[in-house]
């Protein structure tokens, strides 16, 4: 039985692409390295003295004193063992990443909750986005955005934002039928009905999405550092090389912190404005 020209399919695809839509990826380059530049930008400015103290008051508001007393020490253990420039890089890279995911994710997700077909073919790409090896993603993002951040927000973007599709679809889908009815039979719009009864309802289950989104780009930084994208998961990568393991070890602890931070910040915005309301 004659082998299937998979790889010769897919190289053809890609060299198309290469030709004809040169123009789009650099436009998509241009913006995705100005989100990056201004967050870094926006994060160096001040102090890293002054930083952590904005992050406590942040974290006091969000999550009160346990959240406000770990940011702030653990932040300062960044500073201190030399990887602020570095864990802004990463902070950056991963926000930048988890905007992009929730503008096309929650969308996508509203999409396949309403409609029968999207769901058909939108979850089988969800599938296959979530089985295939992250490491996959690198190739073509480096053939289309050469090295450096792009390709790295390019890559945690593919690879993290499946949670966000599906549990936006599953928060909008676990709305109550009775709800919904009632509030067709007040006369609502199908605008009103998503933006006052089932994203606020769903909110819940959508935030918990964003969550593992975050998560998910942040586990992206070692493997993008390998395509050029700078911040801790280079210090990383540099030193499982080089066999550094003290080294290894403190740009580890760097991200564990950066992680646990961006966990807890998402898991308490949504329960502060419900207490608020």
């Amino acid at each position: 039985m004659p082998k299937i020209p998979l790889a010769d399919w897919i190289n053809s695809i890609v060299d198309w692409m290469e030709e004809y839509l040169a123009g789009f990826f650099d436009l998509v380059a241009d913006v995705i390295e100005s989100i990056v530049d201004f967050f870094s930008y926006l994060f160096l400015l001040p102090h890293p003295f002054v930083f952590i103290a904005i992050l406590g008051v942040l974290a006091f508001l969000v999550g009160r004193t346990s959240l406000m007393l770990f940011s702030v020490i653990g932040f300062l253990i960044i500073d201190n063992l030399g990887y602020w420039p570095q864990t802004i890089d990463t902070l950056s890279l991963v926000l930048t990443s988890g905007l992009i995911s929730v503008i096309l994710g929650v969308p996508l997700g509203i999409w396949a909750a309403y409609s029968k077909g999207a769901s058909r073919i939108i979850i089988p790409v969800l599938d296959f986005m979530q089985t295939m090896p992250a490491f996959v993603y690198l190739l073509p993002a480096v053939t289309f955005f050469s090295l450096g951040v792009v390709p790295g927000v390019i890559a945690s973007v593919i690879f993290a934002i499946p949670p966000t599709i599906r549990l936006t679809r599953l928060g909008i889908m676990q709305v109550s039928g009775e709800l919904t009815e009632a509030a067709d039979a007040f006369g609502s719009t199908s605008g009103q009905k998503l933006f006052k009864v089932q994203l606020p309802l769903a909110m819940p289950t959508i935030m918990a999405g964003v969550n593992q989104t975050i998560m998910l780009s942040l586990s992206m930084v070692v493997i993008a550092s390998m395509i050029g994208a700078q911040g801790i998961g280079a210090e990383v990568y540099r030193a499982v090389t080089q066999l550094q393991i003290g080294k290894g070890f403190e740009a580890g602890l760097a991200v564990v912190i950066l992680a646990i931070v961006l966990d807890r910040f998402t898991q308490n915005i949504f329960k502060t404005k419900k207490r608020g309301a």
